[in-house]
């Protein structure tokens, strides 16, 4: 679903990835860890031109869509991305957050996008909350939404950039239990995250990320289990 090929990026002379590839097939959870610094966010920002890469190539679902040529925002309409705040309009309801996409872009009409909204949000246990404006939430149920949100859109592939690391110690499992029955249901998924345990049970393979470079990957029980590389073995001693 997604190639990439030879990616760096660079602000000003520093260097924040550096010559990457990378192979994403459809149904995979490809889970990515790292210290801080390491370029995780950067990478996960270029799958979708957020971030413009400096070198490279990349190809989503057979359209290169670093050539200038592409129409960048019909593409990302096929790729839904949740960050670490929720970026909820505030003067609208969540039905309204919700909606606006799918009709402003022609992919639905009021009607369903309203239906839509109403079977998302059952499904995250937030259908009672409909008609209520993002001020009424806990940071939770926002990023609940904010999952939501980037599911009416009928996305192929969900791109998550640390969607946990804004919350509460106690709002975390409820975020992490959506992007788990998610994952059940086949959802490619690009994921950078700092929770250990959600890598090593959904993720069908963990990238290590350090210095803009993948240092390491493999399945979790592997990474996790026989970690080879000398920063990786650091990197969980410390961690877990």
């Amino acid at each position: 679903m997604i190639d990439v090929k030879h990616l760096s990026k660079s602000f000003g002379h520093h260097l924040v990835l550096d010559d990457i590839s990378q192979h994403i097939r459809p149904g995979e959870k490809v889970v990515i860890i790292g210290p801080s610094g390491s370029g995780k966010s950067t990478f996960l920002r270029c799958l979708n031109l957020l971030e413009e890469p400096t070198a490279g190539e990349i190809t989503f679902d057979g359209t290169v869509i670093t050539d200038p040529k592409v129409k960048i925002d019909l593409v990302r309409r096929q790729m839904g991305m949740v960050f670490q705040h929720f970026n909820l309009f505030p003067n609208m309801t969540i039905r309204k957050n919700i909606t606006l996409a799918p009709v402003r872009t022609g992919l639905m009409k009021q009607a369903e996008a309203d239906e839509t909204a109403e079977t998302l949000l059952q499904r995250v246990g937030l259908r009672d909350r409909i008609d209520a404006y993002p001020a009424q939430l806990s940071g939770g149920q926002k990023q609940r939404v904010a999952i939501v949100r980037a599911l009416a859109m009928r996305p192929k592939l969900m791109l998550f950039d640390e969607p946990t690391s804004a919350l509460d110690p106690e709002m975390v499992g409820e975020v992490l239990e959506v992007m788990k029955q998610l994952a059940k249901e086949g959802m490619t998924m690009v994921v950078v995250t700092h929770e250990m345990g959600f890598a090593r049970e959904v993720g069908s393979r963990v990238l290590f990320m350090a210095d803009g470079k993948v240092l390491e990957e493999n399945p979790p029980a592997l990474l996790f289990g026989s970690p080879t590389h000398p920063r990786l073995k650091d990197f969980l001693s410390k961690v877990l």
